[in-house]
């Protein structure tokens, strides 16, 4: 009789732990709030964006998201803290393009293995950045200003939120792959950087898009391309830089959703689905292209592709810049 219970007992976890009974999990999830850990503070683009992603799944899958901004560390005390949470699915982070693929080469001590201790779920949008100059700067293409900082070696200056950040990146992305010298004017912060720029202290700025496009508009500077792989919706009359003729030249910074790993795949299907119909909507639609921000989508396979090609591709440009960072 002892043998017969035990058998029964192991028929039981066996059928608990069978394929159909996860699935029967994941058809259930969530069953409970969710918390999303946004490793920023309030009101940047990481923000907004987590709070959007956040709204539509609670929409889509019927469970409040709880938004917990975690800041600190340029976004990875937030990270690591989404990383050691457990793989249940009932915790998410919004990870982005510095704290995931930039982060692994900027600093030595990283607390996290983007690869490793992560599921992707979404790649949720696409951060357009384009290069703004003063207007007394004689280009207007980037074979023109590529032109003149060869003519005249560390004449001309370009502001960034800081070394290592996205902006400094693109340009020195720029710099090695035009072979030109021109000199680095770090700042705190993206403001001040663009105000240095209008006022003619610096000569230009790669930047997000919908922070220099307005003071384009107003005469204020010149754009003269984008660092993605195509023309923006928002910006058709601009070409890229690859298509302006400086061959290897792609940057697209992003923002996507992950989990801690061992998520199971059923419950990252239903979260993938719930976003990418929230991508659709009209009100998010207009919100990302407020935010001057082109929607992604796609698959977490897809997801996962593009942060394990991202990795070495900035630690390329991180180690080519002598850059160096601690935490």
């Amino acid at each position: 009789m002892g043998v017969i219970r035990l058998a029964a007992l192991i028929a039981g976890v066996l059928l608990a732990l069978s394929p159909r009974s996860v699935s029967a999990l994941a058809r259930d999830y969530p069953n409970r709030p969710v918390t999303f850990v946004v490793p920023f503070a309030p009101g940047g683009p990481n923000d907004l964006i987590g709070r959007l992603v956040g709204q539509k799944i609670t929409e889509q899958l019927g469970q409040a998201v709880v938004i917990e901004n975690r800041g600190g560390a340029g976004g990875t005390i937030g990270l690591d803290a989404a990383a050691k949470s457990p793989g249940d699915g009932y915790t998410l982070a919004m990870g982005g393009s510095s704290t995931m693929a930039v982060a692994p080469a900027l600093y030595s001590r990283l607390p996290y293995d983007p690869l490793k201790d992560f599921t992707p779920v979404i790649n949720v949008a696409h951060v357009p950045y384009a290069i703004g100059i003063n207007p007394t700067v004689p280009a207007k293409t980037v074979k023109e200003l590529i032109a003149i900082a060869k003519r005249k070696a560390n004449y001309l200056s370009y502001g960034s939120s800081g070394t290592g950040s996205m902006s400094s990146l693109c340009a020195e992305l720029f710099k090695s792959l035009s072979g030109t010298r021109i000199v680095h004017v770090p700042y705190k912060g993206t403001a001040p950087a663009l105000t240095d720029v209008v006022s003619g202290q610096i000569d230009m700025m790669f930047a997000d898009l919908s922070l220099i496009q307005s003071l384009a508009r107003a005469g204020k500077l010149r754009l003269i391309a984008v660092t993605g792989s195509k023309r923006l919706h928002a910006a058709r009359d601009i070409p890229t830089v690859l298509e302006s003729g400086l061959k290897g030249y792609v940057i697209e910074p992003w923002f996507g959703v992950v989990g801690p790993a061992g998520v199971h795949r059923d419950v990252v299907s239903r979260l993938n689905a719930a976003i990418v119909t929230g991508l659709k909507s009209r009100d998010v639609i207009q919100r990302l292209e407020a935010l001057g921000y082109e929607p992604i989508g796609g698959t977490a396979e897809q997801f996962a592709a593009t942060i394990k090609a991202d990795i070495p591709n900035y630690a390329k440009i991180v180690k080519s810049a002598g850059i160096k960072a601690e935490l």
